[in-house]
């Protein structure tokens, strides 16, 4: 507590009492142990953290940091989407114009659309990256931590994958040129290949039978409140998980190998919700470990990384944004069909093995749009959501990159994102008129426009 000292003709006085910390920055710059431990439960923000971190769980080659560069994206996504947000029109009439606005009128206009663009390519090509490291890390699998439940937070990741996805291809509607449009029916019609419900899926997607005003109201709605919106509840507990269920799965590893760590179990304390402890209620409890010599404070040598992660995404985007400009093509023309019409770049796959799963037999046709477009996507995503509890390797395969104990799986998984790899090369640079096949030094022949 504060003491007081007054004397005839002084003035009164406080002194300042141990663990209070009167410096406006002391939660970011804490000099002692007791001020690190105090910021994380005094600062809003780094609340979100422990008070230690484990040293294993911060190496720059474990998880290359790919979940705060996700996050850092993400972050730059809702910065640069506040400007476009007010200066964009969803009108079939008036949204190329205000994207030309924007482009060629607007100070920066041009350079915050770049980011904006750049960001959400990069946040889905970051959060792919993350999910094949947790694979490959076996980071899914549960530790020696109590209640730790990473498996279900493995199915937040993939949940969050695929709706980073999808914000990305409602917004590639947004600017209503000829690239986006095309792009968008492409998608569509792989949608419409379902049997039965295929017709209605689209027609509910597009807001009708064709790519008009209500589609665009729909994918702009979608765009800027209801997938972001999912993506940020989504992360938020993604984030309360991480820290649930102790840390990254590296801390997991380091314990069981017995790496120089005495630890040392903590007993276990249970909260009940608002106090109440009337009958059965809702409780939470926590445990730790304690390992001195492999712990640090969070505040701030975690912090300090994650600030370093956060500044160097935000400052290489921009620089990209620089003299990377966002492509603007003709506006969107339902009577002028390119050829080729390609799907977005991360969606290349998919039509890719949609012409390469349609078989025709004389005058038999198996859809490939059905089989790969819906049913061997379908399976995929049906088998990562599922892996965690598929997977029997021990406990000591956690946390730690390529162990033999998992050999066949992860060697499985690569050969698959491989294939997801060379697909979208080939549909990138391989494809040409009529979905043939040229390599990237042949010329394309001279196709006229169709009408």
């Amino acid at each position: 507590m504060a003491q007081t000292t007054t004397s005839p003709g002084v003035p009164r006085q406080t002194a300042t009492a141990p663990g209070v910390h009167p410096r406006p920055f002391w939660s970011v710059r804490p000099q002692t142990d007791r001020q690190s431990g105090d910021a994380i439960v005094s600062n809003f923000l780094l609340h979100w953290f422990p008070a230690k971190t484990y040293k294993p769980s911060m190496d720059w080659t474990y998880s290359f940091w790919l979940g705060t560069t996700s996050a850092a994206l993400l972050l730059l996504l809702t910065l640069s989407g506040g400007p476009l947000l007010f200066l964009y029109v969803p009108s079939v009439e008036r949204a190329y114009a205000s994207i030309k606005d924007i482009e060629f009128a607007v100070t920066f206009g041009s350079w915050i659309r770049s980011v904006h663009r750049m960001a959400a390519h990069l946040m889905v090509a970051a959060v792919f990256l993350h999910l094949i490291r947790v694979f490959l890390t076996g980071a899914y699998k549960n530790g020696v931590g109590q209640g730790q439940r990473r498996e279900w937070n493995w199915v937040i990741g993939v949940a969050m994958f695929l709706l980073t996805l999808l914000l990305s291809f409602t917004g590639y509607l947004l600017p209503w040129d000829q690239l986006a449009y095309w792009a968008v029916t492409v998608g569509t019609n792989i949608a419409s290949s379902i049997p039965v419900i295929g017709p209605t899926v689209r027609e509910l997607l597009l807001g009708g039978r064709a790519i008009d005003q209500p589609t665009l109201i729909r994918f702009y709605v979608l765009h800027v409140i209801v997938l972001p919106g999912a993506l940020g509840g989504l992360f938020l507990y993604h984030m309360w998980r991480v820290r649930k269920d102790g840390g990254l799965a590296k801390a997991d590893a380091v314990a069981l190998l017995g790496d120089r760590i005495e630890t040392t179990p903590v007993k276990t304390k249970t909260y009940t919700l608002l106090g109440v402890a009337r009958g059965t209620a809702p409780a939470v409890r926590t445990s730790t470990i304690e390992a001195p010599d492999l712990t640090v404070n969070s505040v701030p040598d975690l912090t300090r990384r994650i600030a370093i992660v956060v500044l160097g995404t935000i400052a290489v985007l921009s620089l990209l944004a620089v003299y990377a400009r966002s492509p603007l093509e003709e506006a969107a023309n339902a009577l002028v069909t390119p050829n080729p019409a390609k799907a977005p770049w991360y969606f290349l796959w998919l039509q890719e093995i949609v012409t390469d799963t349609t078989i025709r037999i004389g005058s038999f046709t198996i859809n490939g749009a059905f089989i790969g477009g819906v049913v061997l996507p379908g399976l995929l995503v049906t088998l990562l959501t599922l892996w965690p509890w598929i997977d029997k390797s021990p406990l000591a395969a956690a946390g730690v990159w390529l162990p033999r104990t998992r050999r066949a799986q992860n060697a499985a998984f690569l050969a698959i994102v491989a294939i997801v790899i060379v697909f979208t090369l080939i549909g990138t640079f391989c494809r040409g008129p009529y979905w043939n096949f040229y390599w990237p030094w042949q010329a394309w022949p001279e196709i006229p426009t169709r009408l």
